[in-house]
Order: structure tokens, then sequence, then C-alpha cells
């Protein structure tokens, strides 16, 4: 059985993947693994593999991102490089201001 804590710590990770996506892609454009991995190393927690493609498929195909194959300069299978679109960048203001204000009715403010 898990505790409210973890259940919270899930919902605000896992559940809502695509606000760590769009934010890290803010900062450049990146590959799925290359996601993951900042994910884990950026909010310290590590989503399930197949869990950031589906996201990034769902976040491609609603437009909040564009992808780009790009050939390896060192013999290195291409990659598949995601962007963040207009778009994105708009509904990641919009999760990040709809989570502030959670937080500020949460503490009485």
């Amino acid at each position: 059985m898990t505790t409210p804590m973890e259940r919270l710590k899930n919902k605000i990770t896992k559940e809502v993947l695509w606000l760590y996506i769009l934010r890290l892609l803010r900062e450049r454009p990146m590959y799925a693994y290359e996601l993951k991995e900042r994910i884990r190393e950026a909010f310290n927690f590590e989503p399930a593999t197949v869990s950031s493609y589906v996201v990034l498929y769902k976040l491609e195909k609603d437009g909040y991102v564009t992808a780009e194959w790009q050939e390896s300069q060192t013999g290195k299978p291409s990659r598949k490089y995601y962007k963040l679109t207009p778009e994105g960048e708009r509904l990641l203001e919009d999760g990040i201001a709809f989570l502030e204000d959670m937080v500020e009715k949460l503490k009485g403010a």
C-alpha cells in the first residue's frame, strides 16, 4: 500500500511527464533517451522509457513539439530530435501558472 505522499509524488511527476519534457526542450532540442536522462538529473525521478516515447509522440501529434531526424557525425545511428513549438511554449507556461496558482491556494495565500 502506498502512502499519500508517494501517491502525490507519482501524480506530480509521472502523470504530468509532458510538463518536464517541455521544460527541458525549452533549453534546446533533444532526443528521447537524452530527455529521459535529463529528467533524472534535473528533477530527480526516472520515467519509464516507454512513457517518455508515448508522451513525446502525443506532444508531436498535438503540435507542441516538432521532430527531425539528424544524422550522426560519428557513425552512430540517426537520432530523432524534438524541439519545442510556440504552442508547446504556451502550454508549458499555462501548466506552470496552474501549478503556481494551486500551490498559492494550498498555502492559503
